[in-house]
C-alpha cells in the first residue's frame, strides 16, 4: 500500500521551486529510520513470502468473470493460513485485504463482489501481511485475458521502473538516487514505446518494518543525491505508479480510491527491499526468484 503525501507534484516535468521545497522538507525527515538486524530482515523475508504466495494465488484466479471481492477473499485466506494477518484490513478503516485497482484506478481500490473483471481489463493488486510483527508489502499489475498493446507496454514500463529503483537500494546511496532511477527508467520507456506516460508523484514508496508505513517517504521522481544516506539494515517499499495519460489524479467519494483525472489506465508495481552488505534483497519476491 502506498504512502500518500499531498505535495501537489504532478506529471513528468521538473518540480517548481515551491514544490521542490516541499519535497526537501519531506526528505529531511529521514532521521530515526528503522534499522534491522540480519535476523529481523530474515523475519521480514518470511512475511514477504506470505505476500508473494497471496499474490500468486490472486494471479491464478484473476480471470474474466471473477470479482475483486473474490480475489480479496483468496488473498486473505492465504495470509491467514500462513499464520499471518492482512496488513491492509482495518488499516485506517480500509475494508479489504488487498487493494484492487481496476483500469483507471491508480491505487487503493476497494475490492467488492459487485466489481467483476472482464477480458481486456488491467488490474493492479496491492497486498500486505504481518507475520510475527513484521510487514511485507508488494503490488503487481495483472492482465485480464488479452489486453491491448498499450496496456501491456504501460505495465511493463512500470515494472521496469520499479526494478531500476530497486537496483539503487544500496548502502551509501542517497534516497533520491532511487527516485531518479525510477523516473529515468519511466521516461526511457516512454521514449522507446513512443508513448506519453504520467509519473504519479503525490503517492510513493516508504520505509517498512515493524509498521507498514514508516519514514522515509520515497518519491518516484526527483534529482539524485538528496535525502538520507542509505544504510545496511534499512528496508524500503519501492512502488512506482504510471498512467497512460497525464499524472493528475482524483480521490473518489469513498475517501480511498484514487483514479486518473483523464480516465487513462494506470499500472502499479511494488516490492519490499532490504539493504544488506551484499546489496538489495527483494523480500517479497517469490521463492524461485
Amino acid at each position: 500500500m502506498v504512502a500518500g503525501r499531498r505535495i501537489s507534484l504532478a506529471g513528468r516535468e521538473p518540480a517548481s521551486s515551491s514544490n521542490t521545497s516541499k519535497v526537501s522538507a519531506l526528505l529531511r525527515r529521514g532521521k530515526g529510520i528503522e534499522l534491522k538486524s540480519r535476523g529481523e530482515i530474515e523475519a521480514m523475508r518470511a512475511a514477504g513470502l506470505v505476500v508473494a504466495r497471496a499474490l500468486a494465488a490472486v494471479r491464478e484466479k484473476a480471470v474474466p468473470g471473477a470479482s475483486t471481492g473474490e480475489l480479496d477473499a483468496i488473498a486473505e485466506q492465504v495470509i491467514r493460513d500462513a499464520g499471518a494477518v492482512p496488513s491492509f484490513k482495518g488499516y485506517h478503516g480500509f475494508p479489504g485485504s488487498i487493494c484492487a485497482s481496476l483500469n483507471e484506478k491508480v491505487v487503493h481500490g476497494i475490492p467488492s463482489v459487485r466489481e467483476v473483471v472482464s477480458e481486456g481489463d488491467l488490474l493492479s493488486v496491492d497486498c500486505g501481511a504481518i507475520l510475527d510483527g513484521w510487514h511485507g508489502d508488494s503490488a503487481v499489475t495483472l492482465a485480464i485475458g488479452e489486453i491491448s498493446d498499450a496496456d501491456r507496454a504501460l505495465s511493463a514500463a512500470t515494472e521496469a521502473s520499479m526494478w531500476a529503483g530497486i537496483e539503487k537500494v544500496r548502502a551509501g546511496n542517497r534516497l533520491t538516487d532511487i527516485s531518479h532511477a525510477v523516473e529515468t527508467a519511466a521516461l526511457s520507456a516512454a521514449a522507446t514505446d513512443g508513448r506519453d506516460y504520467g509519473i504519479i508523484a503525490e503517492y510513493g514508496g516508504h520505509g517498512i518494518g515493524t509498521q507498514m508505513h514508516m519514514e522515509p517517504f520515497l518519491p518516484n521522481l526527483g534529482k539524485p543525491g538528496r535525502g538520507p544516506k542509505l544504510r545496511v539494515g534499512m528496508a524500503l517499499a519501492v512502488e512506482p505508479m504510471l498512467t497512460g495519460g497525464t499524472a493528475e489524479t482524483e480521490e473518489l467519494d469513498d475517501a480511498w480510491t484514487v483514479v486518473t483525472a483523464d480516465g487513462s489506465r494506470a499500472a502499479h508495481w511494488e516490492h519490499t527491499v532490504a539493504i544488506t552488505e551484499d546489496g538489495p534483497w527483494v523480500l517479497t519476491a517469490p521463492e524461485e526468484a
